[in-house]
């Protein structure tokens, strides 16, 4: 679909005012766990689990102002909420997702890598071609996006796409933080019954758990037992029950969008899948995702109500003050910007601040 190149008014947010993306604050907790609860299993890095979340919290306002803690591996948490014209938030927190600036720190990475093998026996005239997954620890010491659950409530606004977008204006405002390289590890495929056919059939066997137990020794105490207690040698998927042939490479239902964003954005599918459930592991060069390379850096000059332009994407402030949000700006040819008033509020900006902005 080719999009409609004639300048607009920015699209009207849901009841309840401007969806703001931002950095998590100890004050979050709870709706953090609220929308823990609603995301369900296979959400790593969302455990229903106010304990772990709080510590999560911390780690996340230390890697925001500490290198050292960024190195050791500390995710950086984001919430989205409404506000109101006021510039006052409205309601309970609506998503969430998380950066992690360096993965493979204190565990490696693993995923599954998909490879094919064939095999030919000349006299018979028969080549036969397998599918194998192996082990690999391929993405040590990238970035990771991930944790992205938009609650239902706030579904059909472009909240997901907002909240996946501003990690990477994020990612451009603090480009000294990360190396060259970023995946997503994505929830795979559930049956009906909330079971993933992956795990039942090859994870259940290695590690003698739940997907539940594993997922969350997996936050909580990291994944050396995958490296202890994960198969030594290539699994050949043709071996696998078709429910999970099938799940291999496959996405959770309600994150196929996720997955069509992070394609659009400029991510690829290299053929690694998770080890827990089979769901898709994408990845991509920093400098060639389309917010990255696409956004642009403005002084704001005037801030005005009535705006109208093609709608845009717009960052400002840095660490623990950076804010985004979706809505009108229009750049001059001298580069100055003129700011929609709701939207300078929402980000809490006026004449003489900088954003970024690309568009939404």
């Amino acid at each position: 679909m080719v999009a409609d190149p004639a300048p607009r008014r920015a699209a009207a947010e849901p009841a309840g005012g401007t969806l703001v993306v931002r950095p998590a604050r100890a004050g979050d907790l709870e709706g953090l766990f609220r929308l823990a609860l609603a995301a369900g299993s296979g959400m790593t890095n969302l455990q229903p689990d106010r304990a772990l979340l709080a510590d999560r919290l911390a780690a996340s306002a230390a890697a925001l102002e500490s290198a050292a803690a960024r190195g050791a591996g500390a995710a950086i948490f984001f919430v989205v909420e409404r506000f109101e014209t006021e510039g006052e938030a409205a309601g309970p927190l609506v998503g969430t997702a998380s950066i992690f600036p360096r993965i493979g720190v204190e565990w490696p990475f693993y995923s599954y890598r998909r490879t094919r093998q064939a095999q030919t026996h000349k006299a018979l005239g028969k080549t036969v071609a397998h599918e194998m997954l192996m082990l690999a620890n391929d993405f040590d010491g990238g970035a990771e996006v991930g944790g992205l659950f938009i609650d239902a409530a706030a579904r059909g606004a472009a909240a997901g796409k907002l909240t996946a977008r501003s990690r990477y204006l994020f990612i451009a405002e603090h480009r000294d933080w990360f190396d060259r390289l970023v995946i997503s590890d994505l929830r795979g495929y559930q049956d009906a019954t909330g079971a993933s056919p992956f795990w039942e059939a090859l994870g259940r066997e290695f590690y003698d758990m739940a997907f539940e137990e594993a997922d969350r020794m997996n936050a909580v105490v990291g994944n050396q037992f995958i490296a202890d207690l994960s198969p030594k040698h290539p699994i050949y998927a043709r071996l696998l029950p078709p429910a999970a042939r099938m799940a291999i490479g496959r996405p959770h239902d309600q994150g196929r969008r996720a997955m069509e964003m992070l394609l659009e954005e400029g991510f690829h599918d290299e053929g690694y899948v998770d080890i827990f459930d089979g769901g898709p592991t994408l990845c991509a060069r920093i400098d060639n995702l389309k917010a990255v390379k696409d956004n642009r850096r403005v002084q704001v000059a005037r801030v005005e109500p009535g705006v109208e332009s093609a709608d845009q994407l717009v960052s400002a402030g840095a660490g623990a003050d950076f804010r985004a949000a979706r809505g009108a700006l229009v750049v001059d040819g001298e580069g100055a910007a003129q700011l929609e008033s709701g939207l300078a509020l929402a980000l809490r900006v006026g004449p003489g601040d900088y954003v970024r902005h690309v568009a939404f």
